[in-house]
C-alpha cells in the first residue's frame, strides 16, 4: 500500500445520487477484487473509503453513493482534476476455481464487479444477482451481462426485475448455485448468510484510516475474538463474523 496523486480521467453520473470515477494511477497494477482505496477529497481531513469496481494496468474505476458534504465535494470534481489516493487496502475476494454466484446490494454491487471479471478471465460461470431500491438505482448490470453472467435484478419496489431482496430473485430465477461472493448492507449479508455456508461477504463499516489503526471498525467474531473490517476485511468467510 502506498499513496499516489493520480489524474482524473472522467467522472460520469451513473444513477441517482451515484457517480464513477475513471483516475489514471500506479496504484491500480496492485489492486485485486474486493479491495478499496482511501481518497482524499479537497478540503476534508478524513479520506473516504471506496471500493475498487474495476482496474486496468494503469487506471481505476470507482463507484460511490453521495451521501455526505465529502462525497458531494467529491462529485464535483472534474477531468484533469489531480486525486490522492491511498492504497490498495484490505483483503479481497478470492478467485477459486469453480463457477461462482456474486450477490450485491446497492453500493455493494461494484467490487463484484471486478470479481466477475477475474472468475470470467479463468472460464468459470458467474451469476450475478444484484439488488436495488428500485429501477432508478440499478447499476452495472449491462456490464455484468457484456461479460457473459446471468445476471438478475431484484428492487424492493419491483420497478425491475423480481419485486423483493436478492433472495426472493435467486429463488424466482430457480438459481442453483451454491459457492456464495456476497457485498452489501448489513441486513442482506445476514440473511444470505443464513441460506448459504459456503462462501465469503465482504462487509460495510466506517473506515477512518483503512489501516486498522484507529479501531474504528472494529466487528465480534463468531469465535469470541474480534476483527478489523479494513485490515483484516473487508472480506470474511460466512459465518466468521457476527452479523
Amino acid at each position: 500500500m502506498r499513496t499516489d496523486t493520480g489524474t482524473l480521467i472522467r467522472q460520469e453520473r451513473i444513477a441517482e445520487g451515484i457517480f464513477q470515477l475513471d483516475i489514471r494511477t500506479v496504484l491500480a497494477a496492485e489492486a485485486k477484487c474486493g479491495q478499496f482505496v482511501q481518497v482524499e477529497v479537497p478540503g476534508f481531513f478524513l479520506r473516504r473509503p471506496i471500493s475498487i469496481a474495476s482496474r486496468t494496468d494503469d487506471s481505476l474505476t470507482l463507484i460511490y453513493r453521495i451521501q455526505g458534504d465529502g462525497t458531494k465535494a467529491l462529485s464535483r470534481l472534474q477531468a484533469g482534476d489531480a486525486v490522492s489516493l491511498f492504497g490498495p487496502l484490505g483483503n479481497g475476494f478470492p478467485v477459486e476455481d469453480r463457477d461462482v454466484m456474486l450477490i450485491g446490494g446497492g453500493i455493494g454491487v461494484p467490487p463484484l464487479y471486478e470479481t466477475a471479471v477475474r472468475y470470467r478471465e479463468k472460464g468459470y460461470a458467474v451469476t450475478a444477482v444484484l439488488g436495488f431500491n428500485d429501477r432508478k438505482s440499478v447499476i452495472l448490470k449491462d456490464a455484468f451481462e457484456e461479460l457473459g453472467c446471468r445476471t438478475a435484478i431484484a428492487t424492493m419496489d419491483g420497478s425491475m426485475g423480481t419485486k423483493g431482496t436478492v433472495l426472493d430473485a435467486i429463488r424466482e430465477n430457480d438459481i442453483r448455485d451454491t459457492f456464495v461472493l456476497c457485498c452489501g448492507p448489513e441486513p442482506m449479508l445476514k440473511a444470505v448468510s443464513q441460506v448459504y455456508t459456503d462462501g465469503y461477504v465482504s462487509l460495510e463499516a466506517r473506515m477512518a484510516c483503512g489501516m486498522g489503526s484507529c479501531m474504528g471498525c472494529v466487528k465480534n467474531t463468531a469465535d469470541g475474538g474480534s476483527v478489523r473490517v479494513c485490515s483484516d476485511g473487508p472480506v470474511f468467510r460466512i459465518g466468521e463474523v457476527l452479523l
